[in-house]
């Protein structure tokens, strides 16, 4: 027979949430932001149970505690925000507490016909008196005093009126500073979390090539051509502009303009086919300048308020110096010739792809993170990823925590459209943000149905999702041809239904012209300088900064999971509001779905979920237009004109 355990629990505790994978990633949430624990308590009998939430950063000893609240069918609940970055652990502890079952039992006798309470107040008398003894202990001497009072008390009380002096706020207070915690069980399960930057959920992303800043296709830009794109960039409210690679690009198999396997005179190539002679993942493509060119411009994206973020892109053109001294972190052909990289029927002759388990792995993988982390060392703070789905997941979840150790704040953005469970494992392993299939997201239900899985799903704890409407891979069949009306809708629904979203240049202008038969652009920018106006007539900026000026300026539209979707009788129109942490910001947004024609619909607002009463009038304020107007009830009329207004962000306001 096995013996009977030692120390057996004493409570159970069960289902503590929010996990990921029971524990095996940590949960994510950023500076300030609410986290809501709950776990299911309870035990044996009727004993009254006692809970609390335990937290520390990891590495510290000493326990901070946060009382819980006990909800329906024994499941019990706390909340608690961080306002440091860091790692954390959340635990939950247990107890039946002596002193509060034994008030609770006293009341329920007093309801019965039992006459004599002598042996029930002597019972009452040394839980106290244990109490006031743990208190002097831990030199709380005026508790311990004051308990030896409210022990002196109880002995002199009528028994009826021994409830409403122990129940006194004051005394129960007290009381439950020093309870006794002699049976007391902590939950095996507990919660590793990881709290980030604000800016790791809440941001505007804004890409640009800068070899085309100019907007000439007969002149490759340089770093100190790029000012006016940082000025666009912050006139337009974005607060991170993103690079594609500036590292030199290979000779070999270049491609020409269009991914033409014949390249040009002239022809500059793709920048994701990145090293030549003038070096590999450390260097810069000399055309844009030199480091110092760089470090320049980073200073003066700083002056700005905006942030530089870098394309990561582990690809290597046969010209990269790792071609030449580590050719044994290539994959090779029978013959011993190097492969260069395929996705049937698509090749790539211009990039080699590296073995990440090649017999010198390690090495490889150190002198990756050390490209890193010599970028961060340069000031970079943020990085787009591409295509981190075809690299193994435990080297990035090996990475990203080496890169943390060195500066815990560095931004990593997953660009992985791809299978979902492995978009959903680079999020779990450490990715800030993720590209998402937004893009492809066109109708009320397919939106409604996306958003809802990465907000209240299991998603919500670890995944946070970066709206992009287009990117220089991908102009979506919906854009295509298209009029500026579907520009603007794209834009609002990506800058409104999450927290960080972001555009490649061009859609401001919008630029619609693609490869025929292609999910792609006419004449793309990844292999050609390209010619724009950069204030061509029937640009869109004007809106986009309308946008990005709502967003930082509501904190409603600054939190990631805080969305409710709204009943409209249209199915063209999508109608949601968002909430402030406190409820005092309230934004619904109305969007027409349809970039072609007017569409109408009464929308169902949940007034009392909005914090509205169903007899006041309240202000409804277009942020992005300037209309307001009075609304009764919960049902109103909304009326969309997609060529002069396609969208209502609206700032709801009591009157």
């Amino acid at each position: 027979m096995t013996p009977p355990p030692v120390a057996p629990p004493t409570v159970v505790i069960s289902n503590l949430s929010p996990r990921v994978e029971c524990g095996r990633y940590p949960t994510k949430r950023v500076v300030g932001e609410t986290l809501h624990v709950g776990a299911d308590i309870f035990k044996d009998g009727h004993d009254v149970v006692v809970a609390v939430l335990g937290w520390r950063r990891v590495g510290d000893t000493v326990w901070n505690e946060l009382h819980m609240s006990h909800g329906e069918n024994d499941r019990w609940h706390a909340s608690l925000s961080f306002e440091e970055t860091g790692n954390y652990e959340i635990r939950v502890t247990a107890w039946a507490d002596p002193f509060l079952t034994w008030i609770h039992d006293f009341e329920r006798r007093l309801t019965g016909d039992q006459e004599n309470f002598s042996t029930e107040i002597e019972e009452g008398r040394v839980i106290l008196n244990k109490a006031a003894i743990r208190a002097a202990g831990a030199r709380g001497i005026e508790d311990a005093e004051a308990i030896e009072d409210l022990t002196t008390a109880l002995m002199q009380s009528d028994p009826s009126d021994v409830p409403g002096l122990m129940n006194h706020p004051d005394n129960l207070s007290r009381l439950a500073r020093w309870p006794d915690r002699s049976l007391a069980y902590t939950s095996e399960e507990s919660i590793p979390l990881v709290v980030e930057t604000k800016h790791s959920a809440f941001s505007a992303w804004y890409e640009f090539f800068p070899r085309s800043a100019s907007g000439d296709e007969n002149y490759h830009s340089s770093f100190r051509d790029c000012l006016p794109r940082l000025d666009d960039a912050v006139a337009m409210g974005f607060d991170i502009v993103y690079f594609p690679p500036i590292h030199p690009i290979g000779v070999t198999y270049r491609k020409g303009k269009n991914n033409t396997v014949t390249c040009e005179p002239g022809d500059v190539g793709s920048p994701w086919a990145i090293g030549n002679e003038n070096g590999g993942h450390r260097a810069i493509e000399p055309a844009l300048g030199t480091m110092d060119d760089f470090l320049w411009l980073m200073d003066e994206a700083k002056a700005r308020g905006i942030k530089i973020a870098l394309d990561f892109a582990i690809n290597c053109s046969p010209d990269h110096p790792y071609v030449h001294d580590h050719p044994e972190w290539f994959y090779h052909r029978p013959d011993g010739s190097i492969k260069y990289a395929e996705n049937p029927p698509k090749k790539y002759q211009d990039i080699y792809p590296l073995d990440f388990h090649c017999d010198d792995r390690q090495e490889l993988w150190k002198e990756l993170c050390d490209v890193v982390l010599f970028w961060v060392e340069k000031g970079v703070r943020i990085f787009r990823v591409d295509n981190p789905h075809t690299k193994p997941v435990s080297f990035w979840e090996w990475l990203i925590g080496e890169v943390h150790k060195v500066d815990p704040e560095v931004i990593f953005l997953s660009e992985a459209f791809t299978r979902p469970k492995m978009m959903q494992a680079l999020a779990k392993i450490g990715f800030t943000q993720s590209y998402t299939y937004f893009t492809w997201r066109e109708t009320r239900h397919e939106l409604i149905e996306y958003v809802t899985e990465l907000t209240k799903g299991h998603m919500r704890d670890y995944y946070r999702a970066n709206f992009w409407p287009n990117t220089p891979d991908i102009l979506p069949g919906h854009l295509q041809n298209a009029p500026p009306s579907a520009f603007k809708i794209r834009a609002a629904l990506a800058a409104t239904l999450t927290s960080s979203w972001g555009m490649y240049s061009g859609y401001e202008l919008c630029e619609s012209a693609p490869l025929p038969g292609r999910e792609e652009y006419l004449d793309s920018e990844k292999y050609q300088l390209k010619t724009r106006d950069w204030n061509k007539p029937g640009n869109i900026k004007e809106f986009i900064s309308r946008l990005n000026r709502a967003r930082k300026e509501n904190p409603a539209l600054q939190s990631y999971a805080n969305i409710e979707f709204i009943a409209a009788d249209n199915d063209y129109i999508l109608a949601f509001y968002k909430w402030s942490e406190d409820r005092t910001n309230i934004i619904l947004v109305v969007v027409n779905l349809d970039p072609h024609n007017r569409q109408e619909s009464n929308i169902h607002l949940p007034l009392y979920e909005m914090g509205l009463s169903a007899s006041d009038p309240y202000e409804v304020h277009d942020l992005v237009f300037e209309d307001s107007y009075t609304w009764r009830e919960s049902t109103n009329f909304v009326s969309l004109d997609p060529r002069t207004k396609p969208v209502h962000v609206f700032l709801v306001k009591k009157l």
